[in-house]
């Protein structure tokens, strides 16, 4: 069984290695995925990849996450090193984030951001 820490690290390593189909096969069906630079959630597999597709053609992100706690909710808080370029390496963002994640069925069912 995968715990929820490697999920999330499998998530990540697959998201910068730009690996669209093993990031979703960690997001449930049902996924809300927060669109940080548009606002709102993307919602299902089909979204969220049509989101980062887009993003991806503008932008170069790289996230690491640097710690993965549960808060008393049940989420899971994961602090993430994010560096964000734009097409010619010019820095967009360099600083923390957290974002945080609600599982469903052993999936990454939503995915929020809070500001550090």
């Amino acid at each position: 069984m995968v715990t929820p820490q490697n999920l999330i690290k499998q998530a990540y390593a697959a998201f910068n290695a730009r690996d669209i189909s093993t990031v979703l096969a960690t997001l449930h069906p049902q996924v809300r995925w927060s669109k940080a630079w548009e606002g709102d959630y993307a919602t299902g597999h089909n979204e969220v990849r049509e989101y980062w597709q887009r993003q991806w053609q503008e932008l170069d992100p790289h996230v690491e996450p640097t710690s993965i706690r549960e808060r008393a909710d049940g989420r899971l808080e994961v602090a993430v090193q994010q560096l964000v370029k734009d097409k010619q390496g010019k820095v967009l963002f360099e600083g923390l984030v957290k974002h945080l994640y609600t599982l469903r069925d052993g999936l990454l069912q939503q995915m929020d951001i809070e500001q550090v």
